[in-house]
């Protein structure tokens, strides 16, 4: 240490100047890095603390979801839940059944105990407003065994009369 004291004492003012700034310099950066990796880790700890505790609500009430699902099972008629293929033909009839024209993607399907969710994404083109509302009407009939997820609309290009909607509609099926 004593060493680089007497270097630096030995310098002219101006490199002593220049060392300074340069040794502030490195300092600030070093503080700076510091400062966004600690803040950061906050970040983080803070985020994985709220999950957890987010977590151990939901297990705490297990027993209270459980129930629930029971009582819901209770309530659905198994041969009204749709599965995958049941969902997509439901589709395509209602839409058939207001003249309108459609496509959907393939269906995808979520497991989970008693229960599988399946999802489609439908797509309705070149549609009037009435069409749409009692396509909407009679999907809504089918409630609880059928939702929209999601749901979009927008204006044609070419002619804004007519309408173009997608939808993600989802269905539940009693898994025995």
């Amino acid at each position: 240490m004593r060493a680089l004291k007497a270097y630096f004492l030995r310098r002219l003012l101006r490199e002593k100047i220049l060392l300074v700034t340069i040794t502030a310099l490195v300092a600030a950066t070093l503080l700076s890095t510091f400062g966004k990796r600690a803040t950061a880790f906050w970040r983080t700890q803070r985020s994985t603390g709220v999950a957890l505790q987010d977590q151990q609500k939901w297990l705490a009430d297990r027993a209270g979801i459980e129930a629930a699902a029971t009582k819901a099972v209770q309530n659905l008629d198994p041969a009204r839940t749709l599965d995958d293929t049941r969902l997509v033909g439901e589709l395509n009839a209602l839409a058939r059944s207001q003249g309108l024209k459609f496509t959907n993607d393939t269906p995808q399907t979520v497991r989970s105990g008693e229960f599988a969710v399946h999802t489609v994404q439908f797509n309705l083109q070149k549609s009037d407003w009435d069409s749409l509302k009692r396509f909407y009407l009679e999907l809504t009939k089918r409630s609880p065994y059928v939702g929209i997820e999601q749901f979009s609309l927008q204006a044609e290009r070419a002619s804004p009369a007519q309408l173009n909607a997608s939808l993600r509609v989802s269905s539940v099926e009693i898994v025995k």
